[in-house]
């Protein structure tokens, strides 16, 4: 059974990077039809999508956060990692990652980390 679990600072001062991983146990990030993603949830709204790493190692960035975003992949250490830049107090979020499963016939979040709140403040 796949597991998912965040890892990382839980205060982030505004204008610095905020960095996440996300260490995967009962599953590889290399199997094919995974998608390993970021979502947030900010304090009084919805669920936002950040971004993905596939199998393969592509990504993609929701476009609100593009420009600011990285989602890297350590295959040694089974783990895939989001590093969002200048952030600001509108940043402040849970933090999940999921593993999204991608199939011709659906596309659905299976599983989900425990989330991880990051608040930007000085």
């Amino acid at each position: 059974q796949v597991q998912l679990q965040e890892s990382g600072p839980g205060l982030v001062k505004p204008s610095q990077t905020l960095s996440l991983a996300c260490t995967v146990s009962g599953g590889s990030i290399t199997t094919n039809l995974y998608y390993w993603t970021w979502i947030r949830q900010s304090p009084g709204k919805g669920l936002e999508f950040v971004g993905h790493i596939t199998h393969s190692g592509n990504t993609y960035y929701s476009p609100s956060v593009k420009s600011r975003t990285s989602i890297s992949r350590d295959t040694s250490k089974n783990q895939f990692s989001l590093q969002l830049g200048s952030v600001t107090p509108e940043d402040t979020a849970v933090y999940y990652c999921a593993m999204m499963v991608v199939t011709v016939e659906a596309v659905y979040l299976e599983v989900w980390g425990q989330g991880t709140l990051v608040t930007v403040s000085s």
